[in-house]
């Protein structure tokens, strides 16, 4: 290859859709690229001019885009942008003027090469049509909807860690007892200990048999055997047993080969030394954190917020794996969601178990608030949750609110354990303001629904999303019900909350930078959860609160409900799912890479690509908030 060319296809390759060809093509295309030079001032192209045989890609410099007859600056492009690609679309006058901001190196591609290319490689199509123009084929934008790593070659998403040369961690100790236990003391140990195998060993602690629930099963409870007999009457041995810093791959062998579900660890890895812990097909399942259903099986056994907070990390492993395989946002959240929902399940059992005094005999609901609430929190990030119960009489509400605190304190303190911070805000059922009787709560929505001011919203924007997570689900329920019934009576009130929702708009710069943090500890990166997905978040409820809809809190959901109802904005809906889709990946990778909540991005150390798409994601903000204004006449109140 030439030197020139040879430049051309190293330039290009750093950036979309270029970045997404194979050599061969990529190659090709740079040798038939043209090199212009520019002086600062001087027009690509004008506005009204019949369309170019080429379009553009910048060099080095930087070119505006103008609309001249409106003294508007829309765009200024800089390295590695594309523009110009009206000849792509259809064969009409330019609707913008293009001119060098100074001096400029560009590469000039020919059409017919690119729009080869669209017809061949889908992944460009579907980057040009996303970040270009949305009508240029629909096709595109369906296989690749929500999907992040365009420019990654699938053999690499697909690629998994080598789990099977990991050391086995056998952090369990082994369940033993002596020769001489009866059968029924034997399977009362495993009973109290939860598990699901029993070793036998000797004075030196050395193994001489084992049996498993399927032992009891077949020989004790079909009456072969009396449960009053000694444990060895039903134990297998020898017992297969194996070094303590054995590899996954030599526990998998050694099953197979033996036949068995078992195998036991040893000091020395021979049965003539002491136990040092057993492991279970099961346990490998567990290691490998591929499987949710097993995940949430060990967080029901579990005994402390300790070990659900080492299933939990595991969990965030299975998470990082779905992401990076981009698979779909629904299953995600709906896979992450039953593991919060076990754990918060789990702590809640716990912490009753942990009362000295039980709680009242009453029916009452632990709910959770926010992401949470809404079936979106992929991360450990802070707490939300409302506690609510029954009514009782006057006299005996404190008291009763008493004992639910002290309930509630100890569940968020378990929470905490297991990585869910406590809320900033004290937004959580520990707070006495959110530990309320069903009336109490119900008295609390009517005051914030009938008097909406700035602070009442804000609660509104929390509370409105609560889900039950544990408890009697009738009193949320009933909670929804008068919810529904008193927004009617406050003719402004949704108005409001759309003056509220209209607090953040897309947030990029006039010259459509991201909008940064101007200062602090986060001075310079880019807030994902309060500037970009918010106000999807606000623009989703609210207008499906419009529409009377209970029961769906999810923001995607919600979208997608709304064009179900909304056939005529059913494409606007449709990307605001998307864009929330793609805005959560980001905000869970980003937490991910860093160890927190994932809240800022920093900009400068995205790729081309990543920002495009990014920026993309602000594009339904503006026309949503258009919705809002004209649907609840928000400007009657500014």
């Amino acid at each position: 290859m030439n030197v020139i060319p040879d430049r051309v296809y190293r330039f290009l390759k750093e950036y979309p859709p270029f970045s997404m060809l194979d050599k061969l093509t990529l190659e090709k295309l740079a040798g038939e690229t043209i090199i212009k030079y520019l002086q600062a001032g001087e027009f690509v192209f004008t506005e009204g001019e019949a369309p170019q045989e080429y379009i553009y890609v910048v060099r080095e410099g930087a070119v505006e885009l103008l609309k001249e007859e409106e003294g508007l600056l829309v765009e200024v492009c800089d390295e590695g942008d594309l523009f110009g690609l009206r000849p792509l679309l259809a064969n009409q006058p330019y609707a913008l003027s293009a001119k060098a901001a100074e001096e400029c190196l560009l590469y000039a591609i020919k059409v017919d090469n690119l729009q080869e290319l669209i017809e061949t490689q889908p992944k460009v199509g579907y980057y040009l049509a996303q970040n270009f123009a949305f009508s240029i084929s629909d096709k595109y934008i369906k296989r690749y909807k929500g999907k992040i790593f365009l420019d990654k070659d699938p053999a690499v998403l697909l690629q998994t860690s080598l789990f099977e040369i990991q050391s086995v961690n056998h952090s369990k100790s082994p369940v033993c007892c002596a020769p001489s236990a009866t059968i029924q003391e034997a399977a009362r140990i495993m009973q109290q200990k939860q598990v699901g195998s029993i070793l036998i060993t000797n004075d030196e602690q050395h193994p001489i048999g084992i049996v498993t629930d399927r032992d009891l099963r077949n020989r004790v409870v079909t009456g072969e055997v009396s449960r009053r007999s000694a444990i060895t009457e039903i134990m297998t041995q020898p017992v297969v047993t194996i070094l303590p810093d054995c590899s996954v791959a030599e526990v998998q062998m050694a099953m197979m080969k033996n036949g068995i579900h078992h195998l036991c660890l040893t000091q020395d890895g021979s049965p003539y030394s002491p136990v040092v812990g057993i492991l279970s097909e099961h346990d490998l399942l567990v290691l490998q954190g591929n499987n949710p259903a097993i995940l949430i099986r060990e967080m029901k056994r579990s005994t402390s917020a300790i070990e659900l907070a080492a299933i939990r990390t595991k969990a965030e492993g299975l998470l990082r794996q779905y992401l990076e395989r981009e698979v779909a946002m629904d299953f995600i959240s709906t896979v992450m969601t039953e593991i919060n929902d076990a754990l918060i399940t789990r702590v809640i059992e716990i912490a009753m178990k942990e009362l000295s005094t039980p709680l009242p005999d009453l029916k009452w609901c632990w709910m959770g608030l926010g992401s949470e609430g809404r079936g979106e929190q992929l991360l450990r990030t802070d707490q939300d949750s409302a506690l609510v119960f029954e009514d009782v009489p006057e006299e005996a509400l404190e008291e009763n609110r008493v004992q639910f605190l002290a309930f509630a304190k100890r569940v968020t303190y378990h929470l905490n354990t297991c990585g869910f911070a406590y809320c900033p805000g004290n937004m959580m059922a520990s707070n006495p303001k959110w530990c309320l009787s069903l009336q109490e709560w119900k008295n609390q929505f009517s005051e914030w629904i009938l008097m909406p001011t700035n602070q009442n919203i804000m609660h509104c924007n929390i509370f409105f999303d609560f889900r039950p997570l544990y408890g009697e689900r009738a009193l949320p329920k009933i909670l929804s019900e008068h919810i529904f019934e008193k927004i009617p009576q406050k003719g402004i009130f949704l108005s409001v909350m759309g003056k509220n929702a209209l607090q953040n708009p897309p947030p990029l710069t006039f010259f459509r930078n991201f909008v940064v943090e101007k200062n602090g500890e986060h001075k310079d990166a880019f807030n994902i959860k309060s500037r970009a997905m918010m106000p999807l978040t606000d623009a989703a409820r609210l207008l499906i609160l419009g529409h009377q809809v209970a029961g769906i809190n999810n923001t995607i959901k919600r979208f997608e409900k709304l064009a179900e109802l909304e056939p005529n904005y059913k494409e606007l809906f449709e990307q605001a799912a998307d864009a929330y889709e793609i805005l959560i990946r980001y905000r869970a990778l980003q937490g991910l890479k860093n160890n927190n909540s994932g809240k800022f991005l920093l900009i400068e150390e995205m790729s081309k690509m990543q920002k495009l798409n990014l920026r993309n994601t602000f594009r339904p903000i503006g026309e949503l908030h258009d919705i809002i204004i004209i649907r609840y006449q928000v400007n009657y109140f500014n």
